[in-house]
């Protein structure tokens, strides 16, 4: 089992009032600086949000400008720089909550087996690169809830796993045999990791992971369909499959894949749909799928979060690529920018810590993705009690009742 580590931010080297503007950071070229009160570690009891206190269901269509000029910001990033120091990074409920047999560790989720199901919590953790690079306040709460939306939305297209949610951060699913390959969905050719589209594509890849692709193909182009790149897991690193080598391996059969593929095609043009009718592109995204103990294929992981895809503001992406810029996006992809322009996060063996501003913008975009697609507030956590603690009582409890 991979040992705990607790990441560290280092704070900021300059103060963010309105005094005194602060350098303007490169990755964010569109983003006007931030302004936050300082100490602010008690969350306040009422719902954060980047929605306008006029009414919950007055959503606009999603643009940079709602995400910054929105009232309530300031207010939302004093609350998210107070919570830097009280992110869920670790758990431990084998040790508190009766019935655990073991916890293994993923790059955002800690999973633990409870006999019949799995209790998975999703922690603060981000990942990237293969790595862990920070901890983002609420960012466990973000994506499993903004998970659940879809799960529901989703059940006619394939069946998943949830069974139960017993916490904010927690979800309970069924037992099932995972599938060792991730169904990489992708509508553009973009991207900044080692598998992504346009890293291969420049460096002159014609045919990825079985799809043929055409010349003169310019980054962050739609391309003319959906196409699916599997990758499968390596020791440390995720590896591009075709669906031959996949076959070939043993890794599905023939017919498991092709269930699994046009359940993720279809997930992938849904999602895009609704992603849409909301403001917003769904870029790229992946699916994980299992084998229940009857023989259907389910949904598992995650679905259309901001941790497993890439969202770009939809009303401002044609021209902004007519003229050679880079998308308006509401994901993490500034915060890996940082890191590939920072250190080498492949082969570093000590990253630098990521800047407190990054960490807050990320934590704000979390948030503003979670409200334009659900159309709800973020509810924020009560501070009554240890997150931790919080999830324990909630998960022993949730357990009792299943037995």
């Amino acid at each position: 089992m991979a040992q705990c580590v607790r990441t560290t931010l280092n704070p900021l080297s300059y103060c963010l009032n309105s005094a005194k503007t602060p350098t303007q950071n490169q990755f964010f070229s569109s983003i006007s600086p931030f302004e936050a009160k300082p100490n602010a570690r008690k969350y306040p009891r009422f719902s954060l949000s980047v929605m306008s206190s006029q009414g919950q269901h007055e959503m606009p269509t999603a643009s940079l400008d709602a995400l910054l000029n929105s009232g309530s910001r300031e207010e939302v990033f004093a609350t998210i720089k107070g919570s830097l120091h009280n992110c869920l990074s670790e758990t431990n409920l084998q040790l508190t909550v009766p019935g655990l047999k073991s916890k293994t560790r993923g790059k955002v989720r800690d999973i633990y087996d409870a006999g019949d199901c799995l209790v998975l919590v999703t922690t603060d953790r981000q990942s990237a690169f293969d790595r862990i690079l920070a901890s983002i306040p609420f960012k466990g709460q973000v994506l499993n809830e903004t998970s659940l939306w879809w799960f529901n939305r989703t059940q006619d297209i394939v069946p998943n796993a949830v069974l139960s949610v017993p916490d904010k951060n927690v979800t309970i699913a069924k037992k099932c045999s995972v599938f060792p390959v991730e169904f990489v969905v992708r509508g553009f050719v973009t991207g900044s990791t080692e598998t992504s589209l346009w890293t291969v594509y420049k460096s002159g890849v014609r045919n990825y992971c079985g799809n043929g692709l055409p010349n003169g193909l310019v980054k962050n182009q739609k391309l003319t369909a959906n196409i699916l790149t599997p990758t499968t897991k390596a020791e440390d690193h995720d590896v591009p499959v075709t669906p031959d080598e996949i076959i070939e391996k043993g890794l599905m059969t023939q017919a498991e894949f092709d269930e699994a593929r046009e359940k993720a095609l279809s997930l992938f043009g849904y999602g895009q749909r609704v992603a849409l009718e909301h403001g917003l592109i769904l870029v790229d995204t992946k699916y994980e799928f299992g084998k229940s103990s009857d023989g259907s294929i389910l949904l598992i992981d995650e679905v259309h979060t901001p941790d497993s895809s890439r969202y770009w503001i939809a009303n401002s992406y044609e021209e902004r690529f007519q003229n050679g810029l880079e998308p308006e996006n509401v994901d993490k992809e500034f915060l890996r920018l940082w890191f590939r322009e920072n250190c080498n996060p492949y082969e570093d063996k000590v990253l630098p810590d990521a800047p407190e501003e990054l960490v807050c913008e990320l934590a704000w975009r979390y948030i503003f993705l979670y409200e334009t697609i659900t159309k709800s507030r973020f509810e924020m956590p009560s501070t009554e009690e240890p997150i931790h603690d919080r999830i324990s009582r909630n998960v022993s409890s949730t357990l009792s009742s299943l037995q």
